[in-house]
């Protein structure tokens, strides 16, 4: 196998390629993460998350927040840890919190589907 200098890519080059790689390959999942976000976002708001679904939700907002990271979206890893505090308190959020859910969810959306 040929190193990016060998084959006449510059190793920044390269290395951008391979991390765009992996983005399209990890695209569907983290898409379903903010799925998992917005629909726990939509129960706190209606005041029926039930205590799955804010599991669910911790847990996306975790690993988001681990990956995110990883393709330089730093803001998104900030927004998914403030999610992720938010579900791992014993109690559920309360319904006023599922507005600012909501919003973190949105802009997580965004920073996704807008990443070049």
């Amino acid at each position: 196998m040929k190193t990016p200098a060998q084959s006449g890519v510059p190793a920044d080059a390269a290395l951008s390629q391979a991390i765009d790689r992996l983005w399209v390959r990890f695209l569907p999942e983290i898409r379903e993460r903010v799925a998992i976000l917005e629909a726990a976002a939509a129960a706190v708001s209606s005041g029926k998350l039930a205590a799955k679904r804010r599991e669910a939700a911790q847990a996306a907002a975790h690993k988001l927040a681990g990956v995110l990271g990883t393709f330089s979206l730093t803001r998104g890893t900030v927004l998914a840890r403030e999610t992720e505090v938010t579900y791992s308190r014993e109690s559920s959020p309360s319904p006023s919190a599922g507005k600012r859910l909501a919003a973190i969810a949105a802009e997580l959306r965004a920073m996704i589907e807008n990443r070049k």
